[in-house]
Formats: structure tokens, sequence, C-alpha cells
């Protein structure tokens, strides 16, 4: 059976929009999780003409468009005014992609720092899963919840298109271990998981499986407890250009990707859909 995809995040690629998945397939890797864009961020995904240009793109280089990332939520806020229209447009241009999943960060500015944070969160997930649903897109949120708290966001978000997404190191950082995440809220999970070592802030970006992230623990849990995973995502940094660490890195991951195949009924987008809405009449 097919292993599972072997993603890039464009986010942590020297490069953005048509070039990023032109890089994506030169390195060799299946798939591209885009990022919606915004200041400091790089250009818009929906600014006229950028879709098409991206869908082209992937297209001619047999590159698949994996997830549309909301990163711009960490600078303004999940859960303020500004970011509903943010997340409407990300939400039109991920259908207009055809993705099959989007995911809004809880980091920094949209920390879930407390249980008036959590409440808040849980409201905006909530409308913002109805939303991905009524465009047949699944959403995720990305946080760094421990297994029972993540479990009740799910309980409390209450939509069957909405997941969470697993990274192998942010929870790692945070001082939780991503194997407990796995045994506890399985099922919750996304089937895109990022892979990421670390420490990443001081000096070079480890490569996979030699930080202190415990990644092969992550990957041997999520096969353990038959998580299904459709893409291992590389979200290590390479905007330094350098296409050993890259290669490297890849190869790590196609090891690793052989423990998995993808989910029952998934499709060759790069995740399992949700049944896209009917037209009235």
């Amino acid at each position: 059976m097919t292993p599972c995809l072997l993603g890039l995040a464009e986010w942590r690629l020297p490069a953005a929009g048509p070039e990023a998945v032109r890089r994506t397939a030169a390195a060799g890797a299946d798939g591209l999780q885009l990022d919606f864009g915004g200041p400091g961020r790089g250009e818009w995904l929906d600014t006229p003409g950028r879709v098409r240009a991206v869908r082209d793109a992937a297209a001619a280089a047999g590159v698949r468009l994996l997830a549309v990332a909301g990163n711009h939520l960490n600078d303004v806020g999940l859960t303020t005014a500004p970011a509903r229209p943010v997340v409407e447009r990300l939400l039109d241009a991920a259908h207009a992609l055809e993705v099959p999943l989007v995911f809004l960060p809880s980091f920094r500015r949209s920390a879930i720092d407390g249980p008036a944070a959590f409440e808040r969160t849980a409201r905006v997930l909530a409308w913002a899963a109805a939303e991905a649903e009524a465009r047949g897109l699944r959403l995720a949120s990305e946080n760094v919840l421990g297994a029972h708290r993540a479990a009740q966001l799910a309980e409390r978000v209450g939509s069957p298109a909405f997941r969470l997404v697993l990274d192998t190191f942010n929870p790692v950082k945070a001082g939780l271990r991503p194997e407990a995440l796995v045994a506890g809220a399985g099922p919750l999970l996304a089937d895109q998981v990022h892979l990421k070592d670390g420490p990443p802030d001081v000096g070079a970006t480890p490569a996979l499986g030699a930080g202190t992230g415990r990644v092969d623990s992550t990957l041997e849990a999520l096969r353990e407890h038959a998580v299904p995973v459709r893409a291992l995502v590389l979200e290590n940094d390479y905007r330094d250009g350098d296409p050993g660490r890259l290669a490297t890195d890849l190869a790590w991951a196609r090891r690793r990707a052989r423990w998995f195949t993808p989910p029952a009924g998934a499709e060759d987008r790069g995740g399992s859909p949700v049944p896209r809405p009917v037209p009235p009449g």
C-alpha cells in the first residue's frame, strides 16, 4: 500500500507562492502546506490572481496542496474582532484551492493561556468549524494543550469537521509529551503531522531525529495507536536555502513514512475529505 505523503511548509522555505511549489517539487517532496500570508508574512494568498497561479504551478509540478495555515492570527489574536474576516477569507481561498485542511494556530496573541482564553477560543473555533464544513473543509487547531484539555476543546467545538494538528516539538517545548497527546487524543488528530526537532531558537535547527524533540517516539506512538497519517510535513527551518539539510530531513522522513498508510477513503489531494455541500434544488 502507498505510504503517506511527505510535505513541506511554505513558511519554512526561502520562497513563497508558485516558487515555493516549484522548490517543493525540486526537493522531491510530494506536497505543500501554504500560509495565508499577511503583514510581515508575505503576500496575501487571496491577492487577485495568486490562487490561480499557485494552482497552476502545483498542477504543472505535480505537487499536492495539502493545507492552508492562518499564521497571521498569531499576530492579531484569533479571538479579536479583526480575526473573523481573515478566517473567512482564508476559508474561501482554501476552498478555491481545493485543499482538504485549514488550521488556525494558537500561539503568541492567540495563545490559550487560561480559562477565559479557552472559552473564547472554543467559541471562535465552533463558528469557524461550521464555516469550514459548509465549504467541504476540515478545520484544525494547532495548540499546546494537554490531551485532556485538547479533548475538552474538541467537545466544546462540537463539529465533525474539527481536528487537532500534532506538532512533534511544540508540546516538548511547552513541557508536554507528544506521545501522551497521541495516546489521549489520537482520534481527534488531523491526518497531517508537523515534523520538527529542536531547540529551533538557538543556532541551527537540529536535523530531524538529532534534537531534543523525541520525534521517533511520537511517530512510534502514532503507529502503535493506529492513528491515520496522510502526510508528514517537515517544519524545520529551511529558509537559509541549504538544500543539504532539507535533503537529509526528507530522507529521514521518507523512512518513517513507510510506517503509515493513508486513512481509508483519503483523496489523492492529501487528506480525508468532508463531503462537499450540494447546492439546493
